[in-house]
């Protein structure tokens, strides 16, 4: 349920809650304070009124069918004392002249008050008014036998009832305002701890993740937009988190890509030390001379090649090296490359075969100096293991439905089992020394890696030891070319 929703229907609440337990509380003081207004101790509101009305009806039929009752004395006392019970007084004249008072209603003059009072006609008795703020009257016209004309009055008092309100009334505007208060109070709360809570514990997730703790998980298990605030407070607080391990891991590897740098480089430089050292000292001469040179300009190209392929790393890794992407035919691209390698002199010696599946064309998005780049890495690393007198590399293309595969063979020493996870990994060497005459720099099928995905492929190795490996690759068959960074 959305918070909008939950405001509303709490205003709604706030409304119609505190109307009925207003309802309720006033017909209770109601009861409670009318049930003695008559002033007997011991009859209730409502039966008073109803004997009340039982005798006005009385007196009001005998004085339509009987009214020569009005002048028997008996009956007007006897009368006059069950309406006193109910605080009701009897009056009756007769050719303008009071002949019956009762006691409860003895005043001076009191004819002439009754002439004056004003009396409305109603339906439902001869006429009803109010006299002297006491008194609320009722006037039955009658017609006595002898051709005399009279009125019947009864005066109820309103004085117990009067009180009776006059207390409730406070009571009912206190009952009011405490109604009101208790339930806004109450559904205020209510609403507020539901609004509050969440946001107390966000608040403490923000203290916690700018002290540094990321550990503590933030699920509020609701639907509504703090639910959502929440939940977007957790992905920042993931995100956040795994940007830091991830910084800490790239710090972990900048470290050992240093460590790894500086070891490769000390290596060729130990050389060159030793190399210069002897001639400097006077012990290489003729032809061991020549050998010691020889051996510098060897050290001087492998550290320059090394630091080539470490700026070209450098570049794929902070991807700052563009991918300039065209329509490559990957079948005729494959079939070039590996007459170039029968001619290569570093390949003499070593059978190089090629086959592809297509029958034709195998149209493929890729960056034409990259592949090349790709293609001899592979060989370069697969040259380093041929370690059998037959040796023999093959290169195989299999057009697929939405890419093409490049599988790249050969028959050397082979990788192990245990190794193969890494060999894509920057400065892994398969062999546990890091001699880097077998070995190479060891970050030649990293480039590899790098440059497969920078053109929308993957790349992964298959090998037994003592058998040989397989490198295979893939690139997207699709129609667009363009510039990728």
């Amino acid at each position: 349920m959305s918070i909008k929703t939950r405001l509303l229907l709490s205003y709604i609440a706030m409304t119609v809650i505190p109307v009925i337990l207003f309802v309720l509380v006033a017909l209770g003081l109601y009861s409670v304070f009318l049930k003695n207004a008559d002033g007997s101790g011991n009859q209730v509101f409502w039966k008073t009124t109803n004997e009340r009305g039982d005798l006005v009806a009385g007196i009001k039929f005998m004085a339509r069918t009987d009214p020569d009752r009005f002048a028997d004395l008996k009956f007007l006392t006897s009368t006059d004392e069950q309406l006193k019970r109910l605080q009701v007084g009897l009056v009756v004249t007769k050719n303008q002249q009071i002949t019956y008072a009762s006691s409860l209603v003895d005043e001076k003059d009191l004819y002439q008050k009754l002439q004056e009072t004003q009396v409305e006609p109603s339906e439902h008795d001869w006429g009803k008014g109010k006299w002297n703020n006491r008194f609320a009257v009722q006037k039955f016209d009658i017609g006595f036998a002898d051709s005399s004309s009279g009125e019947v009055y009864l005066l109820t008092d309103m004085r117990p009832l009067l009180a009776g309100f006059r207390k409730l009334f406070p009571l009912l505007l206190l009952s009011l305002i405490i109604v009101i208060g208790l339930t806004n109070g109450i559904l205020t709360f209510l609403m507020s701890r539901n609004l509050i809570r969440p946001l107390y514990a966000l608040k403490h997730a923000a203290v916690q993740i700018k002290e540094g703790d990321l550990s503590h998980e933030v699920n509020l298990q609701r639907k509504d937009e703090i639910g959502e605030l929440g939940a977007a407070f957790e992905e920042m607080r993931f995100r956040l988190n795994e940007s830091i391990h991830l910084q800490l891991q790239y710090e972990e590897n900048r470290k050992e890509l240093i460590s790894s740098i500086s070891h490769d480089l000390k290596t060729p430089i130990t050389g060159i030390k030793a190399c210069v050292e002897g001639i400097q000292d006077g012990i290489a001469e003729g032809e061991k001379r020549e050998k010691y040179i020889e051996m510098i300009a060897k050290k001087t190209d492998d550290m320059d090649r090394l630091i080539d392929e470490l700026l070209l790393f450098s570049k794929l890794d902070l991807k700052r090296l563009p991918f300039h992407l065209e329509q490559v035919d990957l079948a005729a691209y494959m079939r070039d490359c590996a007459e170039e390698l029968r001619l290569d002199p570093r390949l003499e010696g070593v059978a190089v075969g090629f086959s592809s599946n297509a029958g034709g064309p195998v149209q493929v998005v890729a960056d034409r100096e990259k592949l090349r780049r790709v293609i001899m890495n592979i060989i370069d690393n697969s040259l380093k293991y041929l370690d059998k007198a037959d040796k023999k590399m093959r290169l195989e293309l299999f057009d697929g439905a939405s890419e093409a595969t490049v599988k790249i063979t050969d028959n050397g020493a082979g990788i192990e089992k245990e190794s193969l996870p890494y060999v894509f990994d920057r400065f892994y060497r398969a062999e546990p020394s890091r001699n880097t005459d077998t070995g190479g720099s060891g970050i030649g099928l990293a480039i590899v890696k790098q440059m497969v995905e920078g053109q929308g492929g993957k790349v992964w190795a298959e090998s037994q030891a003592g058998e040989g490996t397989s490198i295979y690759f893939t690139l997207p068959k699709t129609s667009h070319g363009g510039e990728r960074s």
